[in-house]
């Protein structure tokens, strides 16, 4: 916690939650996540960064939609944005990890009609007085979802994924676009993807500019220049990886926090 307030006191604009429910061991190989990696539940951590914070936003990055039924997700992001006072940033994602979803019962090849079942229901048990969607073969109607977010229509959000799907998704139903581990190189490929997809989809007018956060991998070096690169690709959020677990390197973490906006200044 007393990351964050650091975090919101040199001026950071956001701060971002991984999620996992769970996690293979032994690891799958080329996984970026070690098993015993402590991932704290998202909407729980945020919500406890929120009461300690005023201006910091608060995303996830990402939120596994298929495993989430959407009324339950619904509800937990509305609540975090109402208490946040409209800070939350939805960072989604189709997810890649088979065990993961076999232990929920979910076969991993109905990930993509659930994220996209998910994009057009969301919405509209935010938004709508008596909303009826359909997801999955069954039909919600006759509930109303309360709270509502506080932003009509719920908060922005940003669709993470490095292929066509996850650039269609983002033209049409996202705010922004979330690229992980991706150097300047690799981003050029995803973006020039993206710009393609711009071109292809209709773009709602209410989605505004389309934003561009990327992580860059672990232990790239960070500097302005590095920076510069990747501003000049339309990257408009870089969200940096925190040097270890917070309660293990509590020091570490804060002397990164307060040293990044200087290092890396444009």
């Amino acid at each position: 916690m007393e990351a964050a307030r650091s975090a919101e006191s040199a001026g950071w604009e956001s701060v971002w939650t991984g999620e996992h429910f769970a996690l293979p061991d032994p690891a799958i190989p080329g996984s970026p996540v070690s098993p015993d990696t402590a991932i704290l539940e998202p909407f729980v951590a945020l919500a406890h960064i929120a009461a300690h914070t005023t201006t910091l936003l608060l995303g996830t990055g990402v939120t596994v939609l298929p495993l989430y039924q959407p009324l339950a997700l619904a509800k937990q992001v509305a609540s975090l944005d109402r208490v946040s006072s409209g800070r939350v940033l939805f960072g989604v994602g189709a997810g890649y990890f088979e065990p993961e979803f076999a232990a929920f019962g979910i076969a991993l090849d109905s990930r993509a009609s659930r994220v996209d079942e998910m994009l057009e229901t969301l919405p509209a048990l935010w938004s709508q007085q008596s909303p009826t969607s359909t997801f999955q073969g069954r039909t919600l109607s006759g509930l109303r979802a309360e709270p509502r977010p506080t932003r009509a229509g719920g908060p922005p959000v940003h669709i993470g994924g490095h292929g066509a799907a996850a650039a269609r998704r983002t033209v049409t139903h996202g705010r922004g676009w979330y690229g992980w581990s991706m150097g300047p190189d690799k981003a050029a490929a995803a973006i020039a993807r993206l710009r393609e997809a711009q071109a292809r989809y209709e773009r709602p007018p209410d989605l505004g500019e389309l934003e561009i956060s990327i992580t860059p991998p672990h232990r790239m070096p960070l500097d302005a220049e590095l920076v510069s690169r990747y501003a000049d690709l339309g990257v408009t959020r870089l969200i940096l990886l925190a040097p270890g677990e917070s309660h293990e390197h509590q020091d570490e973490l804060l002397a990164f926090v307060a040293a990044a906006p200087q290092t890396l200044l444009l």
